[in-house]
This record gives structure tokens, sequence and C-alpha cells, in this order.
């Protein structure tokens, strides 16, 4: 399948969803609101969503979208678009720049191509699950195949207990060289790019899975949920640099 034209779009989206965006980060007049579910959302999370699925729908009215803010249309078509206009809300609300648009696009259910943007750093990456580019450039994850050698990135370490075996998760956490909380999907975007060797999130939803799988594949790596199973759909992310992080992380996660 040539993914040529939806990679153009893509880029479209990101581009014309980072503009809407980019003057609501650090504005002290942006207002945040909490959800139903205790999570913040902004005026820069809906407006960016209502513009995607806007340019979405004009330039293919048959594909489906699901995306976080307004939930799901014509969701079971052969091409959907799965769309979190900012993941890392909680980043982008404290003037944090840790976050980004996740763009994917589903082919019969799976993901083929995912994009990860970053408007304020001006990042933006492509993976299709063969290739994975930034701003442009091949990139691939590092070679590092040791925990001992390992940069670990998550989103809140409070969440791995609160979601999943604590004791285990703290095993894995003190056996890498480095762990830092550069989460949500910016972590991704730094595994793909080789600067970091492993993201995990022990709690996930479709809209912020679904573009890092085409894109940690692309560069390379290995992406698979909590147990080792399919990456998409799924409720937790394991994503490492290489097959042997991947097993030694899982391995870990796995005792009691």
């Amino acid at each position: 399948m040539d993914l040529t034209p939806y990679r153009t779009f893509t880029t479209e989206l990101a581009e014309r969803s980072g503009d809407f965006i980019r003057p609501h980060f650090a504005n002290p007049a942006l207002t945040v609101e909490t959800k139903s579910d205790a999570s913040p959302v902004t005026a820069a999370d809906r407006g960016a969503e209502e513009l995607l699925r806007g340019l979405i729908a004009t330039k293919f009215p048959s594909h489906g979208i699901i995306g976080e803010e307004f939930g799901s249309e014509n969701a079971d078509a052969e091409f959907v678009w799965v769309l979190d206009p900012i993941d890392g809300t909680k980043a982008f609300i404290t003037g944090v720049p840790l976050w980004g648009t996740l763009i994917a696009l589903l082919h019969q259910g799976q993901p083929v191509l995912g994009c990860i943007h970053q408007p304020i750093l001006r990042q933006l990456m492509l993976g299709d699950g063969t290739t994975t580019t930034l701003n442009g450039r091949t990139v691939r994850c590092r070679a590092t195949t040791r925990l001992a050698d390992a940069t670990l990135l998550t989103s809140d370490t409070l969440n791995l207990a609160k979601y999943q075996n604590g004791p285990a998760s703290d095993r894995l956490l003190a056996s890498a060289k480095l762990v830092r909380t550069w989460g949500d999907c910016y972590g991704y975007l730094l595994v793909a790019s080789g600067w970091a060797d492993l993201s995990l999130d022990p709690i996930m939803n479709p809209w912020d899975i679904a573009a890092l799988v085409p894109v940690i594949r692309g560069a390379g790596g290995v992406i698979t949920d909590w147990n080792g199973g399919p990456a998409y759909p799924t409720t937790s992310t394991v994503a490492a640099a290489t097959p042997e992080l991947h097993a030694a992380a899982l391995a870990i996660l796995a005792t009691r």
C-alpha cells in the first residue's frame, strides 16, 4: 500500500494543528477544566481536535475518526484516523514542552502510519512501521541491549504501582542506568530517535498508543503491551530500543 498521500496529509494535519495550539502554550490566560476522569483539558485540546476532524472530513469523507475529546465516528471504516490533540496535557498546562500531538492512521484496524508532533520544539516525527523520520531525517533506536546501560522513561512513576505490579516495576527502575519522567508521547519520540532506550506506561487509551506503534517499529524498536501482547489496541505499553532490552524488561515486569 502506497502511504505517500497519507504521509503528506498527516504532515499537513500536524502543521495546521500546531499553528492552532502554539499560541495557547504557556499562555497565562489559558483556562484549564477538569474532565469526568479527573484529567485536565483546555481549549487547545478541544480546538485542535475540532480542526483535525474538519480537515479529515473534507479530505477523506469516507474515513473514520477516533479522538480523545469528541469520541468515535465511522470507527469500522477501512481507514480510521486516531487523534490525541495534546498528549501530555499536564505538561502542557504547566509550561513544559514534553507533550505532543498524536495522529495515527489505521488500516483495517491496525496502525500503519503514526505521527508525533511537538510544535514548540518544531519536531515532527513520522513512522510507517518500516522507516521513521524526524523533520525529514531518518532516525533509528540505539543499540542498547543491557538494562544496566539503559535510559528508562515513564510518564509517572506513581502510576506503575497504581495500575500494574508495583514491586516488579520498582525492580525494573532500579535495574536501569538512568530513570526520568520525560514521558507521554515525548518519551517515545526520544526512544525512536536514539536518545533514550526504554519507555513504558502502565495505563493507556487507544489514542495514546496508535501513533506510537509504527513510529517505534519504523525506528527498529519493539513495542508491545505490558505482557508482551499486541501493542494496539491495549491498555499498557512497553517500548524498547532492541529486542534484547525489551525481553529483559518484560522478564522483570512478570516477576512477583
